[in-house]
């Protein structure tokens, strides 16, 4: 809201600060009971700001943009600068943000003043309805006294993140809900946030958040350190307030245009177009399983049952330029994200939603936990994960990892299938101790060639598989010694 500060932000030269509001106690245990309550009331959506926000196209909201002079705690000895985003466009409702201090808290108050725009930008109302609609954390992560970001909260319950010196890519959300199914996604919001002021010289942030949508309402803390991986320890406590048949925790968004797979496919300069190039899951029965990521034709949603699951995430296993030879987008530095849980999750499926693009800036890919059984209306549910975000964030495995996959077809008719594997200490000078299982749901495949990759260090896998009259095949592939596992078990699904 805008109103007249009681107790403002120093900022310099001259640049006015984000202004705070009047102090209240504060405990966290206030956003539990807040989000209790609203699950016992029916779901009023919040307003949206005036409809010339809405009306700014691209170009002009980017036109908008926050002065970091004005950061909250600019100026002071807190670790920590909190920057804000002006609402519009692709975010029609603000949020409520508060920063806490001393057991208080304060709400950062609404002012244009603290955003510079150019001469693109209309005029733009400011109501009591106006807000911000995200905000931007920055420390200092490498060169003393430059605060880079490091965390991104803005837009439905999305959030993203980036390890020291490396680039944004995939997001996150606190609660997935419906996706996929044909009545329609949900899409719940972080109605409000309140930060913590971090004592000088400390090195993790804590940001609460209160969810709330249609079908739940939820209270959320989230830890976050900086680093290599940058990590977010995650609780949550979830009211139902109408019965839940599909929810996804630990939900993870990511793009995949294509990769060597189905390069056919693209007429492009770049080899390979992609936030994420495979699905990583540590099972509860100690399996690593990897899964190449598609861009099919129509609409998959794959589940791969577990219970009490060790850990998934969006990989981005390509990490050379030449991999897609973009000096833009820089796709080999995106980060990868890795979700572990706190405690056992119990029965469900890691589930996995490849939805068809021809465009590089949409989102469509979607991964996460969804647990099995039905939330009654009224129950209450509390989980925790933890969530790694960097190069290689998951734990390290003595199993060859999966490197990469290619396809292409045979003038004989057929297609050529072969999976790169990394190197390892366990790896065989002589690759004829090597057991290949390859199996497929349907068509046929042929035996398979080990072969040693000059270029990675490890062994190529290929093999040709005929579908035959099949339309669609599971295939499932796994380099094996006599003592156990070799490799991850590389799953894919076929469509015609």
């Amino acid at each position: 809201m805008a109103a007249v500060p009681t107790m403002g932000q120093a900022a310099a030269d001259g640049e006015p600060g984000l202004q705070l509001g009047a102090a209240q106690p504060f405990d966290p245990e206030q956003i539990v009971n807040r989000a209790r309550d609203l699950a016992t009331k029916p779901y009023q959506e919040r307003k949206r700001v005036p409809r010339a926000w809405l009306d700014l196209s691209y170009d002009q909201y980017r036109a908008i943009w926050f002065d970091t002079r004005n950061a909250l705690w600019e100026n002071t000895d807190a670790p920590l600068r909190l920057d804000v985003f002006p609402p519009g466009l692709y975010f029609p409702h603000p949020i409520a943000l508060s920063v806490v201090e001393d057991g208080q808290s304060r709400p950062v108050l609404f002012d244009m003043n603290v955003f510079d725009k150019t001469d693109q930008v209309p005029e733009l109302p400011v109501d009591q309805i106006i807000g911000y609609s995200g905000l931007r954390l920055r420390a200092e992560l490498e060169p003393p006294g430059i605060y880079q970001e490091f965390a991104v909260f803005q837009g439905a319950s999305y959030f993203r993140a980036i390890d020291t010196g490396g680039i944004y890519g995939i997001s996150a959300r606190g609660l997935a809900i419906n996706t996929a199914e044909p009545s329609g996604e949900e899409f719940p919001d972080f109605e409000a946030f309140w930060v913590e002021r971090p004592a000088p010289g400390q090195r993790q942030f804590t940001v609460h958040a209160l969810l709330n949508g249609p079908s739940c309402s939820g209270a959320y803390s989230i830890i976050v350190r900086p680093g290599s991986p940058l990590t977010m320890e995650v609780s949550a406590r979830l009211f139902a307030r109408t019965e839940m048949r599909h929810i996804g925790m630990g939900a993870l968004t990511s793009m995949f245009m294509f990769d060597e797979t189905i390069r056919d496919r693209f007429s492009d300069f770049r080899p390979a177009v992609h936030d994420s190039d495979g699905l990583l899951i540590h099972n509860g029965g100690g399996e690593i399983l990897w899964r190449p990521l598609a861009n099919p034709r129509q609409l998959q949603v794959s589940g791969f049952l577990d219970r009490g699951p060790k850990g998934f995430g969006l990989m981005q296993r390509e990490r050379a330029f030449r991999d897609f030879a973009d000096l833009e987008a820089l796709y080999h530095r995106r980060p990868g994200l890795w979700i572990e849980p706190g405690e056992d999750w119990g029965p469900g499926s890691v589930t996995l939603v490849e939805i068809p693009t021809d465009r590089e800036i949409y989102d469509n890919i979607v991964a996460y936990w969804r647990p099995a059984g039905v939330i009654a209306a009224g129950e209450e549910r509390q989980f925790s994960y933890r969530m790694s975000w960097g190069a290689n964030p998951e734990p390290p495995s003595t199993l060859l990892p999966v490197l990469n996959t290619r396809m292409g077809g045979r003038p004989e008719g057929g297609q050529i299938v072969a999976i790169d594997f990394g190197p390892g200490e366990r790896l065989p000078d002589d690759l004829s101790d090597v057991t290949q299982l390859i199996r497929t749901s349907a068509g046929e495949v042929s035996g398979g060639v080990l072969q040693r990759n000059p270029e990675t260090g490890g062994p190529r896998l290929a093999f040709t598989f005929r579908a035959g009259d099949a339309t669609l095949a599971e295939f499932r592939v796994q380099l094996r010694l006599p003592d156990g596992p070799l490799s991850e078990v590389w799953l894919y699904r076929w469509a015609e």
